[in-house]
């Protein structure tokens, strides 16, 4: 593996036949915009272009609507040209079952922008203090000259719209990158709605039972405070994922507490963990302790056993 910089895998991706695009498991707007942002550009390119991502949940409908779908192709339907790029993978188990495909490949790319990443292809752009892998793949497309129309600019406004959490808490470059992508041609107004306001009506009774249940430990974090939620699987398995992610952005808005923590029964005493910190606390040795990643201010983890038992761990790594 190669430190790069976006000219180096700018050089890698051009002129090639064929690429194959992985997005982690789970996929969200950025990992999705990021791949479909990269994908259009290369198709316009001449190049042959498959992006996908693990089969483990259905597509979010939104990101599905995002232009360049036509290039998704189901996980068990992957070719695996000779070079395999990851965008958004904080580390290759992150992309599931894929993960074979980028090992296997000639040559591999890892676009990313997780503090954890440590880097796990040939050549690897990873860059921690972006805001999100969207404006990495954007400084590659501006290396190889290419247009950033508004199909295109809007796959990177989706992954950068939502990783900044509607710009709450971005870098001063990155409202400069969004005033050059709704200049391109981004409805910035409906799709931040369509990304981040939109939920169905379900969705308000799923969020008022598992805010009833939330718990706020005052001492926990140095006497800064944790906030925690829990959505058991029965709540669980009757939403789609994407709609349980939104929780953690309530929890997190509690005054009180410096670290939010939602816990997720994706199957019967299987558990993924969110974390969110506003200032201080580096989420990311916190999720490492537990085998996970991510960036100071979020990061995750798994874990598994009974919901008193997660939470007695998370609470002693605290």
């Amino acid at each position: 593996m190669t430190a790069s910089t976006s000219t180096a895998v700018a050089r890698a991706l051009t002129g090639v036949p064929a690429v194959t695009i992985l997005c982690h498991v789970r996929p969200d707007a950025d990992t999705i915009g990021s791949g479909l942002a990269l994908g259009l550009a290369l198709d316009r390119l001449g190049t042959e272009v498959e992006v996908a991502f693990p089969a483990t949940v259905s597509l979010p409908t939104v990101l599905g609507d995002l232009p360049g779908s036509k290039l998704l192709v189901p996980a068990a339907e992957v070719v695996g040209h000779a070079v395999v790029v990851s965008v958004d993978a904080a580390s290759l188990g992150r992309l599931n079952e894929l993960a074979p495909v980028l090992s296997a490949a000639q040559h591999s790319v890892a676009i990313d922008h997780h503090a954890s990443n440590e880097g796990f292809a040939e050549l690897d752009l990873i860059d921690a203090g972006a805001d999100c892998t969207a404006v990495l793949v954007l400084s590659v497309l501006d290396e190889m000259g290419v247009e950033i129309d508004d199909e295109i600019a809007t796959c990177l406004y989706a992954g950068l719209v939502t990783d900044t959490g509607s710009f709450k808490w971005a870098r001063p470059e990155s409202f400069r990158i969004a005033a050059r992508l709704i200049e391109a041609g981004v409805d910035g107004r409906a799709w931040s709605r369509a990304l981040l306001d939109t939920h169905p009506f379900a969705w308000f009774s799923m969020v008022a039972q598992v805010l009833a249940g939330a718990r706020l430990l005052p001492e926990a974090c140095s006497g800064e405070g944790c906030v925690y939620a829990v959505v058991g699987h029965e709540i669980l398995s009757a939403m789609s994922w994407e709609e349980s992610e939104s929780v953690i952005d309530i929890v997190r808005t509690a005054n009180e507490a410096e670290v939010a923590a939602v816990l997720k029964e994706t199957a019967p005493g299987e558990w993924t963990v969110s974390l969110r910190s506003k200032h201080s606390v580096d989420l990311v040795p916190i999720a490492a302790a537990h085998g996970g990643g991510g960036h100071r201010h979020a990061s995750g983890y798994s874990d598994t056993g009974t919901v008193d038992d997660v939470i007695a761990r998370l609470v002693e790594s605290l």
